[in-house]
């Protein structure tokens, strides 16, 4: 691959990382137009258009494997062959669902960033998987253990979710305990339209009636674990963000064995790169010390 070939792969990268010709042409320290030239140039190559011209740009089906192909060829030619002004450490995008940023992902890596960079994009863990196959990433924190083709895939750990209310809000709701009924009325918290850790309860505890409760949502795993601490709804909280409510009183189980183990997995492309090695062991031990 010549390096003109390089270089509209390295083009396709930053235009769709900062979501527009212009941006891109700013990141790639080029004009916009050498990076349009750069991207036709890539499309006639391959046949196929490979991002729709919206704001911000948005990669198409058929340009999605290009972009795959783009990271991959741009982390390694960046690792064995750094340009001028181009060092180490170098920038991995990845994937990691909100609660896991909240809480442990962070203290896991935090000691390795000297040597990697992070992009991380923040997805619900059950669908964090279409980011790896669509290109947008390498990496993934991911609750679903389907092996996305090209990538390795690793169990790291177990988060526990309960079902949590601050203690006010059971007494108001949940008087004459956890019932399909009492759900009905019950506000609850989720964090966005794709959460499904609630329903799920409440289909537990349900058991085949039609039970739809009245919905806040609240996106941020912060201030969902504020939310359900001031009282507006109850919610599944991880173990590992409401230790310290509940040891100050703050909220509790809204009843007995109301937990959820979700199952986290390690999802990476298979490339011999330094900086997915010293990231992916990093995200090992450090789930090895924080989940169950």
């Amino acid at each position: 691959m010549n390096d003109l070939a390089l270089e509209q792969l390295r083009t396709l990268v930053a235009v769709v990382d900062e979501g527009s010709f212009e941006a891109a042409a700013a990141a790639l320290r080029i004009t916009p137009s050498a990076v349009s030239q750069r991207i036709k140039a890539l499309e006639a190559a391959t046949g196929r258009v490979l991002v729709r011209r919206t704001r911000p740009v948005a990669v198409t089906e058929q340009g999605a494997e290009v972009l795959r192909l783009s990271r991959q060829v741009d982390l390694l030619v960046r690792e064995l062959r750094p340009a001028d002004g181009d060092a180490l450490p170098l920038t991995v995008p990845l994937v990691v669902n909100a609660d896991s940023l909240a809480t442990w992902f962070l203290p896991s890596v935090a000691p390795v960033l000297g040597r990697v960079r992070i992009d991380v994009q923040r997805e619900d863990e059950q669908h964090s998987l279409a980011r790896l196959r669509d290109g947008s990433t390498l990496a993934a924190v991911s609750a679903d253990a389907d092996r996305v083709p090209g990538c390795s895939v690793t169990a790291i750990g177990v988060m526990r979710y309960r079902a949590m209310a601050s203690p006010a809000f059971i007494e108001r709701w949940f008087a004459d305990g956890v019932t399909a009924a009492t759900l009905e009325r019950a506000p609850m918290v989720n964090f966005d339209r794709l959460d499904d850790l609630q329903r799920r309860f409440v289909r537990h505890v349900a058991r085949g009636s039609r039970t739809e409760p009245p919905s806040h949502y609240v996106a941020g795993s912060d201030a969902f674990r504020n939310a359900v601490r001031l009282g507006i709804g109850w919610g599944m909280l991880p173990d590992l963000q409401s230790a310290d409510l509940e040891a100050a009183g703050e909220v509790r189980e809204i009843a007995e064995r109301t937990r959820t183990d979700v199952k986290l997995y390690w999802h990476q492309y298979q490339l011999d790169s330094p900086s997915l090695a010293i990231l992916s062991e990093a995200v090992s031990d450090g789930a090895g010390a924080w989940l169950r």
